[in-house]
């Protein structure tokens, strides 16, 4: 489009995730709490205690008519673990976004997106930058063209992909930290559409035999009846870091029997468990979870497997998608990177006829959370998680408030006979 703005300067501002960096490892081998922080030595390199503060560094794209736009890098709560890149570290992320990112900033066009995502992010020394790098230009890139376009980051998604203008909204799933009990009470008072997540990461609260989960599974169900409005009847899903391998065995079929005995348990709802089993590769990963799969399919259950755990990057996704080796694949935006290549994962989850999570982390922070609304609004994936933080009510809102403005915005478009031109902009 001629005459319109690009970058004229880059500036960047450290700050805080919404949650915690957290050493799975040290967790799973049973490290002890004390109040909220985790005692003894971590496990994971890169961690100085086992629980950490989650930081940030947003990147701010300065356009020449003075316009800034910025997007957030940081890392998931879980780093290190699983195939992740390593716990975020704002100093080395700085030094590489200012030799490297910065000079690339200046030579991209700012109002093609993907091309300035490819341009942008290129391979550094014949490999990928960090994955938390890749997240925040992306974000600010993806602002820069709505900026230019005078469009939301929405419109600017369904342009790049040839999407029509969504009209529904995403389902919203809430996940409950440490604080269960309290923190489903708000979640069935507010009528989330898929709940709780439950954060069942330790043997004390999977148990021996997994009877705490399933104990756990029941109240929830129990709860939902007790406190929730007439007719409301949430999707469960549940995250379980591998427990159901750890303590009931790696072998596909009883993974399978465990999950659909427990889906027996809870009939009327649908049952999504994430994580049953952590295979240690993508490609055990991938063998594995497609057996249950087949397995769950056989037995005609309403319970759903979610792959998280070494699917991360847009490759793995493509190979568990087209290996049918999930339901619902969880696509957690910092570990993919580039939001162009979220929503990517999303259109292959659609073609391949697997679910799509747009997921993230609880260390997230609003920048991120709203910039990833409007890919999952864009794409219309099968859900996406309320973020950032642990405290339910504001990913919740945040998230909720986010698509219900996009989707106000759209409505308006269409009332209005609102057209792109062939520069970008909406008129």
């Amino acid at each position: 489009m001629k005459n319109s703005p690009t970058i004229k300067d880059v500036i960047l501002a450290p700050g805080n995730g919404s949650f915690f960096y957290d050493d799975q490892a040290a967790i799973r081998a049973g490290a002890a709490q004390d109040g909220f922080r985790y005692l003894g030595a971590p496990l994971t390199q890169g961690f100085a205690t086992i629980r950490m503060p989650s930081r940030s560094l947003s990147i701010g794209l300065v356009m020449s008519d003075d316009m800034i736009v910025w997007g957030d890098m940081m890392n998931v709560q879980y780093s290190g673990a699983g195939g992740r890149d390593p716990v975020f570290q704002v100093d080395k992320i700085e030094a590489l976004t200012r030799s490297v990112v910065i000079p690339r900033l200046f030579a991209c066009d700012a109002s093609n997106f993907v091309g300035a995502c490819d341009r942008v992010l290129a391979f550094h020394e014949n490999k990928r930058l960090p994955l938390a790098i890749e997240y925040g230009v992306s974000q600010a890139l993806l602002r820069a063209a709505a900026h230019i376009a005078r469009a939301t980051l929405a419109e600017v998604i369904c342009s790049e992909y040839d999407l029509a203008l969504p009209e529904k909204p995403v389902p919203i799933y809430a996940q409950s930290g440490d604080a269960r009990e309290i923190n489903v009470d708000k979640m069935i008072l507010k009528s989330v559409d898929v709940l709780p997540h439950g954060l069942i990461n330790s043997r004390e609260k999977f148990g021996p035999s997994g009877e705490r989960f399933r104990d756990f599974v029941k109240w929830v169900v129990k709860r939902t009846g007790e406190i929730g409005q007439p007719g409301y009847h949430p999707v469960l899903h549940f995250d379980v870091y591998g427990w159901i391998g750890l303590e009931i065995g790696m072998q596909a079929h009883k993974i399978a029997d465990f999950i659909a005995g427990l889906a027996d348990e809870v009939p009327g709802y649908r049952l999504h468990i994430e994580c049953p089993a952590d295979y240690g590769s993508t490609e055990a990963q991938l063998e594995e979870y497609a057996k249950i799969v087949a397995l769950l399919d056989r037995r005609g259950t309403e319970a759903r497997l979610v792959v998280d755990e070494q699917c991360n990057t847009l490759d793995d996704i493509r190979l568990f998608a087209e290996a049918k080796a999930a339901h619902l694949i969880q696509i957690k935006m910092p570990d993919v990177g580039s939001i162009a290549d979220s929503a990517r994962a999303v259109l292959i989850c659609k073609e391949n006829g697997v679910g799509a999570y747009v997921g993230g982390s609880c260390t997230e922070t609003d920048l991120s959370a709203r910039a990833a609304v409007n890919i999952a609004v864009a794409t219309q994936a099968d859900m996406m998680l309320a973020r950032p933080g642990m405290g339910v009510d504001e990913g919740i809102s945040i998230v909720g408030n986010e698509q219900s403005r996009l989707l106000s915005i759209l409505a308006y478009r269409r009332s209005q006979n609102f057209r792109q031109n062939v520069g970008g902009t909406w008129v």
